[in-house]
């Protein structure tokens, strides 16, 4: 089974891919960031993009590992925007503020997850990506704080987790081996500039599009 949902990701990855004829999104009319898309989020104070990998904590949970990076070519930086488990967003329909949703790390099918456990370079609170094939708990849902009607693709917004009320944040801590360089993400209770990201590169979904079967959103 392992095998088969690992074929099932790069399939999908890579029909994603091919379909992005320029992953900058600068052809698509879109002006929204919309359920469906597979996006790069950059933190705009530190420069580096949320970043995931098949390496875990070596404190902590143990699981895998959140971190930053400022390559903005890394493929393990994209991830794919869904709505609620039981209540899953419509495809193509644009994320309105406020909303609750889940952040897909593409490669390895692990939701952006935290919970009471302390970072382990700033102290602040662990970040990770959990689950398996999409599918973890109620600590993956990430409310999208921002200013206008809907999720603007050029806006700067934070994420503050549902459960337990920190926004999703980078302060410039760096890990060594063996992810030497890459940034500590972490979960800090105020808002404040270490917590603002912008939608970069990606596939921004329409309505008319079938690149992700409902199901799977």
């Amino acid at each position: 089974m392992e095998i088969i949902h690992t074929v099932q990701v790069l399939v999908r990855s890579l029909l994603l891919l091919l379909l992005c004829s320029n992953c900058d999104g600068s052809e698509s009319e879109l002006n929204y960031v919309t359920c469906g898309s597979l996006v790069k989020l950059l933190n705009t104070r530190h420069n580096v993009r949320l970043h995931s990998h098949d390496v875990k904590y070596g404190s902590g949970s143990g699981q895998q590992s959140v971190t930053g990076v400022d390559n903005a070519d890394d493929a393990n930086s994209y991830w794919q925007i869904r709505g609620k488990p039981n209540l899953p967003c419509q495809r193509g329909v644009a994320v309105r503020c406020g909303e609750s949703i889940r952040i897909t790390h593409m490669k390895t099918g692990r939701n952006l997850h935290t919970h009471h456990f302390s970072s382990p370079l700033s102290n602040n609170q662990e970040v990770s990506a959990f689950g398996e094939n999409g599918e973890g708990d109620n600590l993956d849902l990430w409310t999208v704080q921002c200013d206008a009607v809907h999720w603007e693709r050029d806006e700067s917004v934070r994420f503050k987790h549902v459960g337990t009320d920190v926004f999703l944040s980078v302060t410039g801590e760096q890990f060594g081996h063996p992810i030497r360089g890459q940034r500590e993400v972490h979960g800090m209770s105020s808002s404040n500039q270490h917590n603002w990201w912008r939608a970069m590169e990606g596939v921004f979904i329409q309505p008319s599009q079938e690149l992700i079967r409902h199901d799977e959103l």
